[in-house]
């Protein structure tokens, strides 16, 4: 026998003595459990839910980097210019929605704008660095999202869905494709001081496994042991240390099979088998002053450049989906002092940005990186008024789900290309309008999935990442 079936809790021993018939069930529960003793004989993981798959079809992208700006930037400051709010501003123009507060009149931008590169990109002077990469850019117009409250929106941008806890994109992507590293998680979030609004509902696997749902790091630390915690081990000796994992892995697993399967015993254990290889990698991956001091210089010295250079470390070393998040202590909502609050997050984010597809391109890994750009929705071109009503006082916009822009970057789409329009007031998509779920289809089909077939069965229903909606956008593909 087993040590795993030798090892038994006190409700087990008096079930079994007094319950005697009864315990001839315990061998359809415990099915499976050669596989378990298999495993803690050669002391081997049973077969990684991250090992690496293969799509169904070719892929022009192998892993992905989300840049998501927490908040909501403004397309009419950043990537759509409309010169027209000039000529109507401090006057009501002819275009009106619903949106959560009281508007007013016509707000141009503040910031001026320039033509950069090959293909005359129109690109903020927010973005200097980010347009000195203007012929990679997708530069997608015409976005829509479902509703113009923070937490719906974010659900929708990160799951799928405005209501129901979704599985993630990340986790989407890694249940498809596994991770090219199993001493890594295949699904990374960098985010510093703390959630943003929905919290880790923004990366969750949902009723995807466990082994699916993202690692969360507070990027506000620079040290190593402070970013993962209980990183090294100073206690024992690694021969120690894995005969503890042995004998804990045992443990759980009995502890499983005489639960049926529980999933949310696997995900506990998943989490302890890669906290255990992670110690193996994740601080060379995490430790930037390993780079050489002109890479960090590029990056910049600020959290938002060392969380963006570790993004592409992850995902040179294998790591399928890195989300950053940028807009912590000033998000991009900017419903007051949005020239001021821009121009501090566009200059924070900027310059990593710019460096981090200057990087790509000079390692070989853009074409088969698909970096994506953007917030939850955009913002309205009219100003917001204040609780006081006065218009004068009014220095910011409001959310906009109607029409906003987002960008893509490598992994197979169309670079110095615009697709689609807003009206032009910059309010409304008026051409080639593309919804959330068209963009997670086009996603998915870069990666070499068709959305409508990668499904996880349940609840007695294939539930997919775009639900029952969703295109591929084959226009934006190079």
């Amino acid at each position: 026998m087993s040590d795993e079936n030798r090892l038994i809790s006190r409700r087990q021993a008096l079930w079994r003595s007094g319950m005697g018939m009864g315990a001839m069930g315990l061998a359809g529960v415990l099915r499976g459990v050669g596989a378990v003793q298999a495993t803690a004989a050669t002391g081997q993981p049973s077969r990684s839910p991250l090992s690496v798959k293969e799509p169904p079809f070719a892929a022009r992208a192998k892993r992905v980097i989300h840049l998501f700006m927490n908040g909501g930037p403004s397309q009419i400051d950043s990537f759509d210019p409309k010169p027209l709010l000039k000529k109507w501003a401090g006057k009501p123009i002819p275009v009106s929605f619903r949106t959560e507060r009281k508007t007013g009149t016509a707000f141009p931008s503040p910031f001026s704008f320039k033509k950069y590169g090959q293909s005359g990109l129109d690109v903020s002077e927010l973005f200097p660095h980010t347009a000195g990469m203007a012929d990679h850019l997708c530069v997608i117009r015409s976005m829509q999202t479902d509703l113009p409250n923070h937490e719906p929106s974010l659900m929708m941008m990160n799951c799928g869905d405005v209501r129901m806890v979704r599985p993630s994109m990340g986790s989407w992507v890694t249940y498809a494709l596994g991770s090219e590293n199993q001493n890594l998680p295949g699904f990374v979030v960098l985010c510093p001081k703390g959630y943003p609004v929905q919290g880790t509902e923004n990366w969750r696997s949902g009723f995807l496994p466990g082994a699916f749902q993202g690692t969360y790091i507070d990027t506000a630390h620079s040290d190593v042991e402070k970013l993962i915690e209980d990183i090294k081990h100073n206690f024992s000796t690694p021969k120690d240390q894995q005969r503890q994992l042995s004998l804990l892995a045992a443990l759980n697993r009995g502890h499983q099979a005489s639960r049926k399967e529980d999933p949310s015993i696997e995900s506990r254990i998943q989490a302890y088998e890669l906290a255990a290889r992670m110690q193996l990698e994740a601080v060379d991956a995490f430790d930037i002053s390993r780079e050489p001091a002109q890479v960090r210089e590029a990056y910049g010295d600020t959290v938002h450049g060392r969380q963006t250079l570790i993004a592409r470390r992850l995902i040179e070393r294998g790591v399928r989906f890195v989300q950053v998040y940028h807009g912590d202590t000033i998000p991009w909502d900017s419903h007051a002092n949005l020239e001021a609050d821009h121009r501090s997050l566009a200059s924070a984010s900027d310059q990593p940005i710019g460096a981090l597809l200057k990087d790509l391109k000079q390692r070989g890994l853009l074409e088969e990186t698909l970096v994506i750009w953007g917030g939850e929705f955009g913002r309205t071109p009219v100003v917001e008024l204040p609780e006081s009503g006065d218009a004068s006082k009014a220095t910011g916009r409001d959310h906009n789900p109607y029409g906003f822009t987002m960008w893509l970057a490598g992994g197979g789409v169309k670079g110095g290309y615009v697709h689609g329009a807003t009206d032009e007031f910059g309010y409304q998509a008026v051409e080639k309008p593309m919804h959330v779920h068209d963009l997670h289809a086009t996603v998915l089909h870069l990666l070499g999935f068709d959305h409508e077939k990668l499904t996880f069965r349940y609840a007695g229903r294939d539930f997919r990442l775009t639900d029952v909606h969703g295109e591929v956008v084959k226009e934006i593909i190079a």
